[in-house]
């Protein structure tokens, strides 16, 4: 289960910094996280200054 990243962003680039599988990149209008990339390691839900990135629902 991947993290995403809610229309809350701010879009400040702090989450990619961090992400240490490099799931996260910038999209047009918030930043975007690749679920095939994602380890759910969390990091980038804890640096996130607007508390935009929370855990993805399982399909």
């Amino acid at each position: 289960m991947a993290y995403v990243i809610t229309d809350d962003c701010v879009a400040c680039g702090s989450c990619q910094d961090v992400c240490p599988a490099g799931a996260i990149s910038e999209g047009e209008d918030k930043y975007v996280i690749d679920p095939a990339v994602c380890t759910d390691c969390g990091t980038c839900a804890e640096q996130c200054p607007a508390e935009a990135i929370v855990p993805g629902e399982e399909k």
